[in-house]
């Protein structure tokens, strides 16, 4: 690794040197492989939470440690060790190596060193620079706020989240790449009464970055947005049971297109042949209006990546275009089987755990429409803004999702407030069924983590309003 690289400086100041990443890949490779690399991680986290008016909780961790895997085929064999001793890394590569053992396995093939150029999360401060003492004003600022904005304002939480964490792969093909990833979110909760009515509403903000996240703009959202969507919550009712057509409003409806048809195009679910879409590359599975991306390059999105997991570059990978599904999100195993370069979705939600191919801002492009006009041409229907929690089936992509707030649209107008609507159906019906897409797309800027395989990793997802011309619509908690 270079000497100037201040990420790779900090590992070998830990004993994490080239002689140490060298000795254990050797290790790792000593059954032969198809591919192997050490994962080190050095992560530090800070959460400071408020609630009745009193800072309840304040908690900071420090997590170190390195992974190795070892590739043969399809088998990987994995294991990691918190402690970064040469004895202790090499028991780790040895364990590895021997889960995966096969003896008509070759050694990856050299490839040298390379860097990658781009930092798609600049910071102007680091997150170890700021003290407890600047966040606790930042957070009282916003529990003000929001007691101020209504005499109907009962209870308000606040949390604010923040951390970075030090990445370095060391591959046995020779690649040396370091990381050095911030994230930060903010949420803000807030409980209303009137008479005997109470409700709740939240919002929050996230992204790779430091401090500059919150700039005036976001924090006025933080708190306008929090409780606005309780106050609507004392009017709303219930949606009427039945098909409708669904309008997903820009932003946060993305977690619907993320669950109900971006985990269907992970290469891992295809490469089973699991997935619905695994026979379908190069066929038309959408309407000709829907092209879905899969970009790990938007600069200081949650989900943003300057290389995956494996050590690859990240890229913008056009999964639907123009309705015809052009391929999958690989990472290394999955490109090796089907022939291709791998899309840099190789992730994983720290050393401990093994790379999967993974979503990181999922998003469909602007369509051709106003979203006043996709409202206006719908006679009868729902117009969906704020989700919550979902459930999908990958093999068949079913999935049921629960909707926290929208609106009924009556002779193409939104009329009454609705909460605690149930959305039903399935993902590809979905996309053979979307006839109207705005042009307003949206990033949502709120803190998502998908799970998968029991990871979680943090993720962005975006869309424009999009009309489905019949979804499953039911009501209740």
């Amino acid at each position: 690794m270079p000497t100037s690289d201040p990420v790779a400086a900090h590992f070998a100041a830990l004993g994490v040197d080239e002689a140490l990443l060298g000795a254990a890949l050797e290790a790792a490779t000593a059954h032969g492989a198809d591919a192997a690399e050490l994962f080190v991680q050095h992560s530090t986290s800070t959460s400071i939470g408020l609630a009745d008016r009193i800072v309840n909780r304040v908690h900071t961790s420090v997590d170190l440690g390195v992974g190795v895997r070892v590739v043969i085929g399809d088998q990987v064999g994995y294991a990691y060790t918190e402690d970064l001793s040469l004895e202790a890394v090499l028991r780790a590569a040895a364990t590895a190596s021997e889960i995966a053992r096969h003896s008509g396995a070759s050694r990856p093939t050299p490839v040298g060193v390379r860097a990658v150029a781009r930092n798609l999360y600049p910071l102007s401060r680091s997150w170890t620079d700021v003290e407890i003492a600047e966040r606790i004003p930042l957070i009282r600022h916003w529990e003000e706020g929001a007691f101020a904005a209504d005499p109907r304002v009962r209870k308000v939480q606040v949390n604010l989240a923040d951390g970075e964490s030090r990445v370095l792969i060391a591959r046995a093909d020779g690649l040396r790449v370091t990381d050095l990833r911030p994230m930060t979110r903010a949420f803000v909760s807030v409980t209303v009464e009137d008479g005997d009515k109470k409700e709740s509403g939240s919002y929050n903000v996230a992204g790779r970055t430091g401090l500059e996240l919150y700039d005036a703009g976001r924090q006025e959202r933080l708190v306008s947005q929090s409780v606005h969507r309780a106050l609507r919550a004392l009017e709303a009712g219930s949606p009427p049971a039945g098909e409708l057509p669904v309008v997903m409003a820009a932003g946060s409806s993305g977690i619907l297109l993320h669950e109900a048809i971006g985990h269907g195009l992970e290469a891992d679910f295809n490469r089973k042949g699991i997935s619905i879409f695994a026979d379908k590359v190069g066929q038309a599975v959408a309407t000709p209006e829907v092209t879905v991306v899969d970009d790990a390059t938007l600069p200081g999105a949650r989900g943003a990546l300057n290389i995956d997991d494996e050590g690859n570059a990240t890229e913008r990978t056009v999964l639907v275009e123009g309705g015809v599904l052009k391929g999958y999100l690989h990472d290394g195993i999955s490109a090796r089987h089907y022939g291709v370069t791998p899309t840099g979705s190789g992730r994983r939600e720290s050393f401990r755990h093994p790379v999967l191919p993974r979503m990181r801002c999922t998003y469909m492009e602007a369509g051709p429409h106003d979203p006043a006009e996709i409202i206006a041409s719908t006679k009868q229907g729902i117009y969906c803004e704020t989700f919550s929690n979902g459930q999908v089936q990958i093999g068949g992509g079913d999935f049921a999702f629960y909707v926290t707030f929208g609106y009924l649209i009556e002779d193409g107008r939104l009329t009454r407030p609705i909460k605690d609507v149930n959305l039903v159906g399935n993902g590809p019906k979905v996309l053979a069924t979307i006839d109207m897409v705005g042009n307003d797309l949206e990033i949502d800027e709120g803190g998502w983590t998908c799970g998968k395989d029991g990871q979680g990793v943090p993720v962005s997802q975006g869309m424009p309003t999009v009309r489905v011309a019949k979804l499953s619509v039911g009501g209740g908690r």
